[in-house]
């Protein structure tokens, strides 16, 4: 289960990338950006969508693909949330 205050101070962060919103799903989080899903928020850790239009503005750590939870596709794993500028991208 994922803190709702980390929930909403990544909201904050992501909020450069358009309107930005979670929803809680089964005790952790649903990402939306104009809303249209783009990650999840699962155990305080960010997951993004594995698009390749991301994989430019990637850092490398963060191109590692793990599913959020068992039985999930695997998704970005993003390490840095208080880059405002990077989680916006």
């Amino acid at each position: 289960m994922s803190n709702a205050d980390l929930v909403q101070y990544i909201t904050e962060q992501a909020s450069k990338a358009g309107e930005v919103r979670a929803k809680q799903m089964f005790g952790d989080y649903a990402l939306y950006c104009d809303e249209k899903v783009v990650g999840l928020i699962c155990d305080d850790i960010l997951y993004l969508k594995p698009l390749k239009q991301l994989d430019p503005f990637l850092h490398e750590d963060d191109k590692r693909l793990q599913p959020p939870y068992d039985g999930a596709k695997p998704h970005y794993v993003i390490t840095n949330v208080d880059d405002r500028d990077y989680v916006s991208m």
